[in-house]
């Protein structure tokens, strides 16, 4: 480490700022996949919602490995690509696109955002050789998989409580579900956190492998890095995204404990699963994908499609929009530092 230059040791520094600073955003645009359903269904005000979201954030630390930050800190990128400059077109890629669609209130992937990024970035400095194919493939067959899985379970988790509960009265089923969503909400917000918090830390982890204060051997990051990583998601979620939670919670379909309880139970299913087989999916696909097969469950006429299919189009554009920003924030970097 003596051998690094002091002004490059500052370099760092920023760079780590601004990591946190995206996962501190990652949380407060994504709060809404995690409380949109459960304040939409008033289970709870929106103060307790966040609160209670970015609790389940921050104690995902104790249940997930580090499996996605692998993926992200060693699986995208050719060993040796990437660079301070790298990181920096990354990052402003992915906090510009989260920015644009936060403004709009429109559910777009932090995931994603930061995957273009990095795509953008290392594409900017070397090309396509210098990306791994295999990382980069599973987690674009997952922008499919992962709102289809979501729909999947949702629809069926809704189909399956129908039927169960098919002879209880309308007030008692709401009665026992508006306590049993808070399970579900607190499940959703765990693999929130578990998977989320890891695309930051394997974001740093690639930062100090390439700089010198870790070498690609490490099995993992230093635990600071963990630990600020899980606190800033937390407290982004803490500040809420409340133009997000309007679309989430309300506009693709109108929700009631029960369809709140399905979706999020769905779609912490779903993220459970990526998270524990290395994958970085979106949480924002997810719980779209399982709202909507809530609402097709009752009736295809209860999903606002055009709402829906705008959100898809965002989804589309993510990729390569942030991955642009990142190429051009990666060249106006070799100037500045």
């Amino acid at each position: 480490m003596e051998n690094i230059p002091q002004t490059a040791l500052w370099v760092i520094i920023l760079l780590v700022f601004l990591a946190l600073a995206f996962d501190f955003m990652n949380g407060f645009h994504d709060a809404a996949n995690s409380i949109a359903t459960v304040v939409s269904t008033g289970v709870l005000k929106p103060g307790q919602a966040v609160l209670f979201a970015a609790f389940f954030n921050v104690i995902a630390i104790f249940i997930f490995h580090l499996s996605v930050a692998a993926t992200v800190g060693k699986g995208i990128v050719q060993p040796g690509v990437v660079d301070t400059h790298v990181v920096f077109g990354a990052l402003i890629g992915a906090i510009s696109w989260n920015f644009i669609t936060w403004y709009y209130g429109i559910p777009s992937s932090s995931s994603h955002a930061l995957i273009g990024g990095i795509v953008g970035a290392v594409i900017g400095k070397a090309g396509t050789d210098a990306l791994l194919s295999a990382g980069i493939l599973k987690t674009v067959v997952f922008i499919f998989v992962s709102p289809f899985l979501g729909f999947l379970l949702g629809s069926l988790m809704m189909l399956l409580v129908a039927w169960v509960f098919r002879r209880s009265s309308p007030s008692r089923v709401d009665g026992w579900f508006r306590r049993l969503q808070l399970v579900s909400a607190g499940a959703y917000s765990l693999g929130h956190g578990g998977n989320d918090a890891q695309k930051t830390i394997g974001i740093i982890w690639m930062l100090l492998v390439a700089t010198g204060y870790m070498t690609s051997t490490d099995k993992a990051p230093p635990s600071w890095v963990v630990v600020s990583c899980y606190m800033a998601i937390g407290l982004g979620t803490m500040f809420g995204g409340w133009r997000i939670v309007k679309t989430m919670g309300q506009k693709i379909t109108k929700l009631k404990p029960v369809g709140g309880f399905c979706a999020e139970t769905g779609g912490a299913i779903t993220l459970f699963l990526a998270t524990s087989l290395g994958i970085p999916v979106s949480t924002t696909h997810t719980i779209t994908g399982a709202i909507v097969g809530v609402g097709s469950a009752r009736r295809a006429s209860a999903v606002r499609w055009g709402v829906a299919g705008n959100i898809v189009w965002a989804w589309i554009f993510t990729i390569p929009a942030s991955a642009f920003v990142a190429i051009m924030a990666y060249w106006i970097s070799l100037g500045l530092f």
